[in-house]
């Protein structure tokens, strides 16, 4: 898939999806995260990934604090707890490398690209759409704010859910992140 072709697959998710689905959203807040909130965003990571994958209690607590704009969380409206989250570091590089895992210096606050750093949502939240709906918001309001592609590393089993959210699979990425074979895709939102 060339890049026009992945713009117009993004274009038509955006489409598909709205501005928001309702029923999410009655049930869910999303937002930036809060500074309070960095120590229930380390127990989520470490709960969806597995240890050779999760981000670091100490990174995790840096992102927070340096790029929270960056992340978006879904805080379930009962119980006030985050359901879920997105979280990137914004650059102006355009090929995602294992660092942005690990030096939150890297974080550029004006970088035309975002490298996505994990899609979290707890287990009992799962297969409800809210994955769909955070990566949704998060896009859209990283296209408002004038970014011009969002990238990604997934494993081969996930590449077909980003393909269905706009993502473009570029290949084996050049990631080697916790051991394992990745695949860099990416999602353009803007030909500026």
């Amino acid at each position: 898939m060339n890049i026009e072709e992945a713009h117009k697959k993004a274009m038509e998710f955006l489409k598909e999806y709205g501005l928001s689905h309702k029923n999410l959203n009655e049930r869910f807040i999303f937002r930036n995260i809060l500074p309070e909130e960095a120590d229930q965003a380390v127990l989520i990571e470490q709960i969806c990934f597995p240890p050779n994958e999760a981000c670091s209690e100490a990174m995790m607590k840096e992102r927070v604090a340096m790029a929270p704009d960056l992340f978006l969380v879904a805080v379930d409206r009962v119980t006030g707890r985050i359901a879920g989250f997105l979280n990137g570091l914004s650059t102006n590089e355009d090929s995602f490398r294992d660092e942005f895992f690990t030096n939150a210096n890297l974080y550029h606050p004006e970088g035309r690209n975002i490298m996505l750093l994990g899609l979290d949502v707890l287990p009992e939240y799962r297969g409800q759409g809210l994955a769909k709906e955070i990566m949704f918001q998060y896009l859209r309001r990283e296209s408002e704010r004038g970014r011009k592609t969002i990238i990604l590393t997934c494993l081969d089993s996930k590449v077909k859910m980003y393909e269905k959210m706009g993502f473009c699979n570029n290949g084996i990425a050049k990631s080697s992140w916790g051991g394992e074979q990745w695949f860099e895709m990416t999602c353009v939102l803007n030909f500026n």
